[in-house]
């Protein structure tokens, strides 16, 4: 097998116009007798095409179309390339790869060459959907007021993006309040089969900087969330290197009862994979039950693939899909060219296709799915509904260690009044009720079934409890057309859940603030306060700082459980309220039939809603295309006195050539961590602390608290960041154990202190630093900061029992080195206490992808032995990446060789 005759596989598509395009053929391999791809799963049929049709490209070589045909029978640790035809960004994660993008172009100009040659090779798309915060919500006027407030805050951001959006040629912005990016990537930016500048035709793919990129799956493309610092990689020519994927296909039978919600569904099969472990493996979804799946609920299962721990959670493309294309309005012309190419490719599939062959296969009965929320703490913490009661009350009061609250028992039945309200908050009541995020907004089965139970409730007359702050954040403008034509919007703003911005939101802890007297009255009786919310993410301390219990649950559920006021209620038993006759109210009483919800989704189907808000819609927001903007300028012009956008310090006084690898000598532990930290632990989002070392930066530059927005809107600024890094609220570091927070001990003193201020003290003694960690350490979104931060805190390795797969690959993208314990080894096995001085003396230019390592140990008392521990770099090209001190001084490096 060569590169020459690998291209007898470009074959002709005729097409409906009569028009003909190119591609390269997979069955034509089989034809030519280099192998058959006929039963490989559908997900690496679409690796096998990008390595087939790339073999011009530098990284890919024949054997790796022989890799990848020889899948399940070949060498399980081979490593193959994907180039992604196009990368999406949202903007809390895009800001940075812009600010990244314009950093290379001034050292680029720093070093005398042309800096317009750093420009995306491929598509790339970003939407702003993470900048706007519910400030107001519960009134008719909260949308405008959150959509001021946010284009008030983060001006500065706004206008540099506007910059970007003239400054690359490959770089169209989608402006504020448009819709969330999976969601928009889902309604108008996928086609399904992409074109290259010579007209071959390719299946479209993708990579993200956001963990939930996998929606996208649910069309049948293949896609996943990657670091930013891997996506600017990917923009500028590089492929994304993976060992070859495990695939865990998952056979569905049967359908859903009904009253059962795609949000059920699919937080039962978080719980499902999770238990079996399909973490850095593909999952495919296939049997009879995808006959029956409506592609919306497709996209939802496909959303929480990082929380089942999955690379991708993929659906083929099949009729299910040209119907989705159809409905969205996609034109006739991409439907037919759609179809067309995957059937000619033997992608398409039919219900008498033959199941291709996985490396693990289980098996779901859709009718055996029950309704369900997920947490208090965990988004794989599944509970049915009918045992959410008996589960939050239990998590009450179980000890912290195991996953409860830890509220003594003589405490259990505390409250505290809402000061003017007449109302009396308890544990379990609920504060935060939030139809959020893409993973359910994008689905109009549940965001209808809302509706119905508003509109079921405002008949009989319910009303809330005024402590529960309610919002409804669609993930797209089509929502509020499809609600308002299906008469839903004027009950659900009748219930309060008014539209509070099209964005994230609470899913990212956007939630805002809670009014003062709910706050005074949750800490004044150290209440456990809720949120129910239908996003994708419930860890601690992420959706507000104070709900400390916060469910995932459907949109239907959410606004039961905000009629309710409470977590701990059982709905089969007790009403959710008294009605206007006087009579209770059940759940039972509220909750839509499937004919009712059918019936209402017919407008969310109607091709000509998609078509009028996508049209101009890049140009649809006003206040946007009001920012002025310097069109004239390649280099961005740095401002000094910006707290929101600092040219970083990665290509400062930039050697062309990298170091070699060299040993790590008398490094501390800057913290010692347990199992399951997540990047929201690591790296800073939300709200900016007082009395921080970030608020303390702000302060000193003249940024008043009320000014201060989020660690989110200034991922641009390094300084801010920096300080931000392992700041989380609930962060739990044994060296300074009870304590919470963003604390450490600086060792030589044994001080307690911040982190950001015990990793100066260590940069200014010339001090190396590690972390040290339990399982599945960077669990969670994918953002680049937390690994930045880290890198800038001068961390030069991490040390754990595991990690999530995009931030071991970010560690390396920036210089930092993961290790792995031995298998059956941890720090509490060893005895690791935190205070011990580490070395690794044979870290070395010879480097290998795997390597055992000497971790070298010298306990307080001076006593010194060796442990095993393993390089977390899984291939060839991490060695380089980690050898030039990161994935983007390795990509600046080809480009200053190449001027």
């Amino acid at each position: 097998m060569g590169q020459t005759s690998l291209a007898a596989t470009r074959r002709t598509l005729a097409l409906a116009s009569g028009e003909s395009a190119a591609y390269y053929s997979l069955p034509a391999l089989a034809e030519l007798g280099f192998g058959d791809p006929s039963r490989l799963p559908y997900s690496v049929r679409v690796l096998l095409e990008s390595a087939l049709r790339h073999q011009d490209h530098p990284a890919v070589e024949p054997h790796h179309v022989e890799a990848l045909l020889a899948w399940g029978r070949g060498d399980p640790d081979a490593e193959v390339p994907f180039i992604p035809g196009r990368v999406i960004l949202q903007d809390f994660t895009g800001v940075p790869c812009v600010v990244d993008l314009a950093a290379l172009r001034s050292a680029m100009a720093a070093a005398g060459k042309d800096p317009k040659k750093i420009e995306p090779l491929v598509p790339v798309d970003l939407v702003i959907d993470h900048s706007v915060q519910v400030d107001f919500a519960g009134t008719a006027q909260a949308l405008g007021k959150n959509v001021d407030l946010e284009f008030e805050r983060n001006l500065e951001r706004y206008e540099f993006l506007r910059w970007g959006q003239a400054a690359f040629e490959t770089l169209s912005i989608i402006p504020p309040a448009v819709g969330i990016v999976h969601q928009v990537n889902l309604e108008y930016f996928a086609r399904g089969v992409l074109r290259n500048k010579e007209g071959v035709l390719y299946p479209d793919s993708l990579v993200g900087t956001d963990s939930h990129t996998t929606m996208i799956n649910g069309l049948g493309i293949v896609g996943w969330g990657v670091g930013g610092i891997e996506a600017e990689a990917c923009m500028l020519g590089q492929p994304i290197y993976i060992k070859m994927p495990q695939v865990v296909g998952v056979r569905l039978t049967g359908a859903l009862r009904e009253g059962v919600t795609a949000t059920d569904l699919t937080l039962t099969l978080v719980q499902m994979l999770r238990k079996f472990g399909v973490v850095e493996k593909f999952v495919e979804f296939f049997g009879p039950g995808l006959d029956v799946l409506p592609l919306a609920d497709r996209a939802t299962i496909a959303n929480m693939a990082p929380e089942y721990g999955a690379t991708i959670g993929f659906f083929p493309v099949d009729a299910e899909a040209i119907k989705y294309l159809q409905n969205t309005g996609r034109s006739a012309e991409v439907l037919d060219e759609v179809e067309r190419y995957y059937r000619a490719q033997g992608m398409f599939r039919t219900a008498d296709s033959a199941e291709p062959q996985f490396t693990d296969v289980l098996e779901l009965d859709m009718s055996t799915v029950e309704p369900s929320l997920a947490g208090p703490k965990r988004p794989h913490d599944r509970v049915s509904l009918s045992k959410v009661k008996e589960s939050f009350l239990a998590a009450l009061a179980a000890p912290l260690d195991k996953d409860g609250f830890g509220v003594p028992a003589d405490q259990l039945g505390a409250g505290a009044p809402v000061a003017g309200s007449g109302e009396t908050l308890r544990h379990g009541s609920v504060t935060i009720a939030a139809i959020t995020s893409c993973t359910n907004t994008s689905n109009p089965s549940v965001m209808v079934g809302a509706g119905l139970v508003a509109k079921k409730a405002v008949a009989r007359g319910l009303h809330m409890p005024a402590y529960v702050k309610t919002s409804l954040a669609p993930g797209s403008r089509v929502v509020n057309e499809y609600l308002a034509k299906a008469g839903l919007l004027e009950p659900l703003n009748a219930l309060r859940f008014n539209i509070v911005g099209y964005g994230c939101t609470t899913c990212i802890g956007n939630s805002g603030p809670l009014d003062e007297p709910v706050v005074d009255a949750i800490n004044g009786g150290n209440l456990v306060a809720a949120a129910v919310l239908s996003g994708n993410r419930n860890f601690e301390g992420r959706v507000s700082p104070h709900t400390r219990a916060n469910y995932l649950a459907s949109p239907p559920l959410v606004v039961a459980y905000a009629l309710a006021g409470r977590v701990d209620i059982d709905f089969e038993r007790e009403p959710i309220g008294t009605g206007s006759d006087g009579q209770p109210v059940y759940l039972r009483d509220i909750w839509p039939s499937g004919a009712e919800v059918a019936q209402a989704m017919t407008a969310a189907s109607d091709p000509a809603l998609y078509r009028q808000e996508y049209g101009n819609v890049a140009q649809s927001n006003p206040d946007w295309n009001a920012i002025p903007v310097d069109t004239g300028s390649a280099v961005y012009n740095w401002r000094a006195d910006s707290t929101y956008i600092q040219q970083p310090p990665f290509f400062e006084q930039f050697p062309q050539q990298p170091s070699a690898i060299a040993p790590v000598r008398n490094a501390r532990a800057l913290l010692m961590l347990g199992d399951f930290v997540t990047t929201d632990h690591i790296s800073p989002a939300g709200n900016i602390a007082a009395n921080s070392p970030a608020a303390r930066y702000l302060l000193e530059h003249g940024v008043q608290k009320a000014d201060w927005n989020s660690y989110g809107s200034r991922r641009g600024n390094d300084r801010v960041m920096t300080r931000g890094t392992f700041a989380n609220i609930r962060l739990k570091n044994a060296l300074v154990a009870p304590r919470e927070g963003g604390w450490t001990k600086y060792l030589p003193t044994g001080e307690e202190m911040s982190v950001y201020d015990a990793a100066m003290r260590y940069k200014a003694d010339g001090t190396p630093l590690i972390v040290l960690a339990g399982k599945l350490y960077g669990a969670g979104s994918s953002r680049d900061w937390a690994a930045k931060g880290t890198y800038l805190l001068g961390v030069r390795a991490v040390l754990a029992e595991s990690f999530e797969r995009i931030h071991r690959s970010n560690l390396i993208g920036m210089g930092v080195l993961p290790l792995r314990f031995k298998e059956g080894d941890s720090a509490a096995s060893l005895g690791l206490k935190g205070d011990e001085v580490f070395s690794l003396p044979d870290l070395a230019d010879d480097l290998k992808p795997g390597q055992t390592l000497t971790l070298r140990v010298q306990a307080a008392d001076g006593a010194l032995r060796e442990v095993p521990v393993v390089a977390g770099i899984d291939t060839p090209i991490e060695v380089e990446y980690y050898r030039h001190g990161g994935i983007l001084n390795y990509v600046l490096r080809q480009f200053m060789a190449a001027a």
